[in-house]
């Protein structure tokens, strides 16, 4: 089955489904096949997830402490007051 990347985006949940089913979804931009979506060969083993959690884990210390952006609540409570 080949659908468009439009479609695809709009539809993603049923591929996923078809594709768990077994059926290759092909995905093409402006009528070239660029992508498969397939059925994952098996369920990740507990060492792959126990690497991921490791890695996961590694990430979030690399970014404790660094600034974040202001939300759009603060950006809109700071104008409030700015018109005070």
């Amino acid at each position: 089955m080949i659908k468009s990347l439009r479609e695809s985006k709009a539809k993603l949940s049923e591929l996923v489904d078809l594709a768990g089913r077994g059926q290759d979804v092909w995905i093409a931009v402006r009528g070239r096949v660029k992508a498969r979506l397939t059925r994952a060969t098996a369920a990740a083993s507990a060492a792959d997830r126990k690497a991921w959690v490791r890695e996961l884990k590694k990430l979030q210390k690399s970014c404790k402490g660094k600034a974040t952006r202001p939300t759009a609540q603060t950006i809109l409570a700071q104008q409030r007051e700015d018109r005070l």
